[in-house]
């Protein structure tokens, strides 16, 4: 009887296809799929989309980009509240982060990465967003007009000798009021007002275009010094355009302030959504962007400076040489930020 039993018991297995507990367990975990994360950047570079491919063949995570413009992307994820599906946020200028911070959009993690990866100055103290990428403002002279040894600090700008010369964008560009809102936390606001004003006084032109227009203008003679975001010269360096290449390659390249605080830096970065549905995921996102070799792609491929210090320099950013950098708390920028653009009204930086 116990016989018979037994060979029913393993009849209905067979038929049923029954497997052990265990089994079932192995066969969902490798079947399941590994997931998704909902990524919505402000960046639009051929670059990221290749690393974003990159982080899906390495994980399995498919990854969901939404592009839009920084405040675009802030006000969406304002609208859209606990139901919004962004899992990421990525954007350019730690003033924009903090923006984002402030209106509660993002979420303290713990990153897996040693403290090191990414320095203090360049993440959020509370964690809500950490630096991925780092573009020092220089200035650009034309080699033609301009002795470098003339030049020094930004501050250095303002003196009579540079009246009508001066090349910038305008000062609703973030780049700008980041730049004076470092200004503020080192000298305070007075002294960044007398600089902002003397700017104004020694202008080539009215602000417009963005950083390539500024270089573009001292090779047509408008202006003989820019200041601009070092990316924006490895881009003309490499651009496809000749008449772009001609333009970078009429002009050097110094690094401000190297006497004192060192030249202004900010970042590219990212943080997770505060209702990130995908938490988990997005923090894998992260710890792989901050990673040594795909750090050493956004050096060669967008000629940004990595910001983790384990990852080598492209052989563009090894020529340009090694530079004092400002290490002030970037966090400060966007806390400052209002200030800032009250002062360039106030002085009719356009």
């Amino acid at each position: 009887m116990k016989s018979m039993i037994c060979f029913f018991t393993l009849l209905i297995m067979l038929i049923s296809g029954c497997k052990s507990p265990a089994s079932n367990s192995e066969q969902q975990s490798s079947d399941a799929p590994a997931g998704e994360i909902t990524v919505y950047t402000h960046r639009h570079y051929e670059t990221d989309q290749q690393l974003f491919k990159r982080f899906e063949d390495s994980t399995g995570i498919e990854v969901n980009v939404v592009n839009a413009s920084a405040d675009e992307l802030i006000q969406r994820m304002s609208r859209e509240g606990e139901h919004s599906p962004a899992d990421v946020l990525i954007t350019v200028d730690a003033g924009r982060l903090v923006k984002a911070k402030e209106k509660g959009l993002l979420q303290s993690v713990n990153l897996n990465i040693p403290d090191s990866i990414i320095p203090s100055s360049l993440k959020d103290p509370d964690n809500q967003w950490f630096g991925l990428t780092k573009r020092a403002r220089i200035m650009v002279y034309s080699k033609e007009r301009v002795n470098p040894e003339e030049l020094s600090t930004y501050e250095a700008l303002t003196r009579a000798k540079w009246n009508d010369r001066i090349l910038i964008r305008s000062s609703s560009n973030i780049y700008n009021q980041s730049l004076l809102a470092s200004m503020i936390a080192h000298d305070g606001e007075n002294k960044a007002k007398e600089w902002a004003k003397g700017m104004v006084e020694n202008f080539a032109r009215k602000p417009k275009g963005n950083d390539r227009d500024q270089v573009k203008a001292i090779m047509a003679g408008e202006g003989d010094i820019a200041i601009i975001n070092t990316y924006y010269l490895g881009k003309l360096l490499n651009s496809e355009n000749p008449e772009e290449v001609k333009a970078a390659q009429q002009v050097g390249l110094f690094f401000p302030n190297q006497e004192g605080r060192g030249t202004h830096v900010n970042v590219s970065g990212a943080g997770i959504a505060r209702y990130a549905p995908n938490k988990d995921n997005a923090q894998l996102f992260l710890e792989f962007m901050a990673s040594k070799e795909i750090q050493e792609v956004f050096a060669s491929a967008n000629y940004e400076y990595p910001v983790n210090p384990n990852a080598d320099l492209s052989d563009l950013l090894q020529s340009w040489g090694d530079f004092k950098e400002d290490t002030l708390q970037l966090s400060k920028l966007g806390k400052l930020n209002q200030q800032a653009v009250i002062i360039f009204d106030e002085v009719g930086w356009k």
